[in-house]
């Protein structure tokens, strides 16, 4: 299975990270060109980015950037080095409607065609950074083929929306319409950043809910952020040993020709099995006590 628990921001213009983020253990390394770099810094950053998304060590890992929005003039820039590179995956910041996604979408086959990667190999993430873009999830993490993953991003959103981060209510909205619409989609979705590296207790527990939600992980800043994160995210042993038990009692109905499967009294359906295989899967991948 495809985990897409943590995706580590990367500065691209920091050569020293660009070159051993690979060693965090991180789902994902996302290398930014948008907001992380200044200005002067942005032809040199997308040289970096490109020569690190040629690294071998980084064959194994999935590759994002963050290119600058196409309406700068930056963006098709960024686009045209990146695609050519092989990136996995692009994030378009600030994505409001399916039109955004259609545009980029247009660019990458053009490059693809042009540079002969494998058509559709370049996949699209959709940063959703504004009311117009909660609004329009459902659209933008539907409109195209390319589409794997959509995110939520806080600091503009909550600008956008007048008002600031604060217990979690203030996003509770645009969280359940953004992770609707990756379901929706069938693809997968990405919690904002906690930006305070030395909150553990606030990170976790802002874990937890988007957890319990059903995010499939979240956006992170900084390589310390990595165990928590994948930690909260593994089963419990019990929770492991549960589910060997309800696949164990599907199975042995099925082979008894019984239409109803029944585990220490209480009815286990469908959905019921079909978690209980996911948490067993999810288990190859670490156990929390």
């Amino acid at each position: 299975m495809k985990l897409r628990r943590s995706m580590l921001f990367i500065p691209g213009a920091n050569a020293a990270m660009l070159s051993t983020s690979f060693v965090y253990g991180a789902d994902a390394v996302m290398f930014d060109l948008e907001d992380a770099v200044a200005l002067r810094e942005k032809d040199s950053a997308r040289l970096l980015v490109y020569h690190a998304l040629q690294h071998p060590f980084y064959q194994n890992i999935e590759t994002v950037v963050r290119i600058n929005p196409l309406d700068t003039p930056f963006g098709l820039d960024d686009l045209e080095a990146v695609v050519r590179a092989g990136v996995d995956m692009v994030r378009l910041p600030k994505t409001n409607t399916k039109e955004d996604v259609l545009t980029l979408e247009a660019h990458i086959a053009r490059i693809e065609e042009q540079c002969g990667r494998v058509p559709g190999s370049t996949r699209i993430m959709a940063a959703v950074e504004s009311a117009q873009g909660v609004v329009n999830a459902v659209e933008i993490a539907t409109c195209s083929a390319r589409m794997s993953a959509i995110a939520l991003a806080a600091f503009d959103y909550v600008m956008d929306m007048g008002t600031s981060r604060g217990d979690g209510s203030e996003l509770f909205y645009a969280r359940c319409a953004v992770l609707h619409a990756a379901r929706v989609a069938g693809i997968a979705a990405y919690d904002v950043v906690w930006s305070d590296i030395n909150d553990e207790a606030g990170f976790l527990k802002e874990v937890q809910l988007i957890r319990g939600l059903g995010f499939d992980g979240k956006s992170l800043v900084n390589p310390r952020q990595i165990e928590l994160l994948h930690n909260a995210y593994a089963p419990s042993r019990q929770e492991v040993s549960h589910a060997h038990d309800v696949i164990a009692a599907a199975q042995e109905a099925q082979e008894r020709g019984l239409g109803v499967v029944s585990l220490n009294g209480k009815m286990v359906d469908g959905p019921i099995i079909e978690h209980a295989r996911k948490v067993v899967a999810l288990s190859a991948f670490g156990v929390r006590d």
